[in-house]
């Protein structure tokens, strides 16, 4: 079975929260048309943004080989991790908080 996913962020303003995704992506979207704005992570894998009245509060892991390498990239771009989260078993998130409260967790199973 193939495995496919678009996942979706609201955010109050796409403008704003295009250029805080640029940065965090650093690329810009693959595709902006009207309220949304897509970005594909790995093939059949996608992350879009749309606009809303009501957006924040979401929580989306992202799972990377190269965790620590990415996040330094992020902050080069201006762009720091609220926390840090370690688990037993040597996995570990970096949380990235956007301006609506949306979190985006880059994680990695490698200590």
């Amino acid at each position: 079975m193939a495995l496919d996913l678009f996942a979706g962020i609201a955010v109050r303003d796409l403008q704003d929260a295009l250029r805080w995704y640029e940065r965090l992506f650093g690329r810009p979207a693959d595709l902006v048309a009207g309220t949304e704005a897509v970005w594909d992570l790995a093939e059949n894998r996608s992350m879009f943004l749309e606009e809303r009245p009501r957006a924040g509060g979401s929580v989306s892991v992202v799972f990377v080989d190269d965790l620590d390498e990415r996040v330094a990239g992020i902050a080069a771009r201006g762009i720091e991790p609220v926390e840090w989260l370690s688990f037993g078993d040597g996995m570990r998130e970096a949380v990235f908080r956007d301006p609506d409260g949306n979190e985006l967790r880059l994680g990695t199973a490698a200590g």
